[in-house]
């Protein structure tokens, strides 16, 4: 039974994304709609076969600044994290000011990054920025969500803050930790693309952003369907990653998982 529901579970969006595409392509055709308005699917796999070369090799460079945006918002949200759950006074000060880091729109900071930073440090900073404060937040949020019976037994039994940390706060907080960084990974993305927009650089090391740019600029909208794909693709391929990662760490003790299991 199971079985069955887990596989019209992944049937329907399949049958409905089928679908879409069908019908997508059939408006296109019926209305002769010229692929500089809207391209059909078969114009835009077409380009995507053809740019290829061009088009992968933006892809590894936006995947490349998505990465390293990611990693410095999981260790420095979960390190100042940890900082503040040992010092109220630290979370008290400095809390805000990652609130206001969060509001910003990264848009309006990427110019002004651009100016004082070379261009790839520039958009990596873009990607930590909009990564950083999920990580952060999640983290906080499931290190103060420790059970008080469970903290006045550590304090009973006289474990010092770091055996507490280390063996009631951690594991406690891993499912809050493991969620922010699915939120951050989607994230990074996005702030990797928007700093790629704002620094409209061309050359070998251009992302996809930039070549969703330049084909608009050249009416090449079969390019720009084909860009945008990747990217889409990309950040389902990063959820998904993600989300295996956590259902793997969580499986065998965490309800979240063990539900997923029965």
């Amino acid at each position: 039974m199971n079985a069955s529901r887990d596989v019209v579970r992944f049937l329907l969006p399949v049958l409905v994304l089928a679908a879409g595409i069908a019908l997508w392509e059939l408006v296109v055709r019926v209305n002769g709609i010229q692929p500089y308005v809207l391209p059909g699917p078969s114009a835009v796999f077409q380009t995507l076969v053809a740019d290829w070369p061009v088009l992968s090799e933006s892809l590894g460079v936006t995947l490349l600044t998505t990465l390293e945006g990611f990693i410095a918002a999981a260790i420095g949200g979960v390190a100042l994290a940890l900082l503040f759950n040992q010092s109220k006074w630290l979370e008290y000060s400095l809390f805000p000011y990652a609130v206001i880091l969060q509001v910003t729109p990264v848009i309006a900071i990427a110019p002004l990054l651009l100016i004082y930073l070379q261009q790839q440090t520039a958009v990596i900073v873009c990607a930590w920025i909009v990564a950083f404060f999920p990580v952060l937040s999640n983290t906080t949020l499931g290190l103060n969500s420790v059970d008080r019976n469970l903290a006045g037994l550590f304090q009973l039994y006289g474990a010092s803050r770091l055996q507490t940390l280390r063996y009631l706060k951690l594991p406690a907080a891993l499912p809050y930790i493991l969620g922010g960084l699915r939120i951050a990974g989607g994230l990074s993305l996005i702030g990797a693309v928007v700093a790629e927009i704002a620094a409209g650089t061309a050359g070998a090391g251009s992302g996809l952003a930039f070549r969703i740019a330049e084909s608009g600029y050249r009416l090449n909208i079969p390019r720009m369907f084909a860009a945008l794909l990747l990217l889409s693709v990309a950040g389902i391929v990063i959820y998904g990653l993600l989300a295996l990662i956590s259902h793997l760490v969580l499986r065998r003790w965490h309800e979240s998982a063990l539900g997923k299991e029965n």
